[in-house]
């Protein structure tokens, strides 16, 4: 955003300052509106939904640091008064909003906001028109007492609203399959109905490998000896019969998978199931 301008009447400038922030909104929804994006792409990200999508593990208050604007990218109220970009959505807020950036503007002390920050994301708790206005005034970090919250999930990735979907279900099937380390970071899927199929699957895997032993495994045995025992080597088997294309590798994965038990009614891997595959892709 480019710098505000300064007329040397504070006053009138404050007035012009949110007019065209308002201006910026209205052409930003038009826009949205043209090229025909998703509702989400205009919206605050919902601190609680965020926090639920990634499990919340705690908390602790660090105190005042200096933070950049454009790393705020939430809310706890999810208040309507401002879009992603904190610009005003209607005139309801006009008269706080000048008086805070007539304020600005003679250089007055303001108050830091306060934030939550999960990962490098932070949402404002309180705060909302002095971002705003610290926007509209072209400035890039603002200062703010930071909360930091710790989450099972990391959360880089969170653009929009819908990724939360994703992010929720990665973590339902980590608590149903809980790998770790580089096992964890392996197996990803794009369509987060597939992290439930997986969870099944794996399960399934399990369940007849308990069998199979005669003997009981917890959820963790399970997962680490899935990704060790089946999905490590299978990958390596699709990898050199090119068979992964644009798919991650869990995605590979569960197709073949799927078709083995298809084609063949076998939950067994060798090259002859490999083959059988990609006769049947071919």
């Amino acid at each position: 955003m480019s710098p505000s301008r300064d007329t040397g009447f504070p006053r009138a400038d404050a007035e012009h300052d949110f007019l065209r922030a308002r201006r910026r909104q209205v052409l930003s929804r038009l826009a949205k509106w043209l090229r025909g994006e998703p509702d989400d792409v205009n919206i605050m990200l919902p601190f609680t939904e965020v926090v639920d999508a990634l499990g919340y593990q705690s908390e602790r208050r660090i105190g005042a640091r200096v933070i950049r604007l454009d790393s705020i990218v939430g809310s706890v109220d999810r208040g309507r008064d401002f879009d992603r970009r904190f610009r005003p959505t209607s005139a309801r807020v006009r008269e706080r909003w000048e008086r805070l950036a007539l304020a600005t503007r003679r250089g007055e002390h303001i108050p830091p906001i306060e934030v939550y920050r999960v990962g490098e994301l932070h949402f404002i708790i309180d705060g909302h028109h002095r971002v705003s206005v610290a926007h509209a005034l072209g400035l890039s970090t603002i200062e703010a007492y930071v909360t930091v919250v710790r989450t099972k999930l990391n959360p880089s990735g969170i653009r929009f609203r819908g990724d939360l979907i994703v992010k929720d279900y990665r973590r339902l099937f980590l608590e149903r399959v809980p790998l770790t380390g580089q096992a964890r970071a392996a197996v990803l899927v794009s369509d987060p109905w597939d992290y439930a199929k997986l969870g099944e699957h794996v399960e399934a895997w399990g369940f007849r490998l308990m069998q199979d032993e005669g003997a009981f495994l917890d959820r963790a045995r399970v997962a680490q000896r899935w990704h060790d025992e089946e999905f490590v080597p299978v990958v390596a088997m699709l990898r050199q019969a090119d068979l992964i294309g644009d798919r991650t590798e869990a995605e590979a994965y569960m197709w073949v998978a799927g078709e083995r038990y298809r084609l063949i009614r076998t939950h067994r891997w060798d090259d002859e199931v490999i083959e059988a595959v990609r006769t049947r892709r071919t």
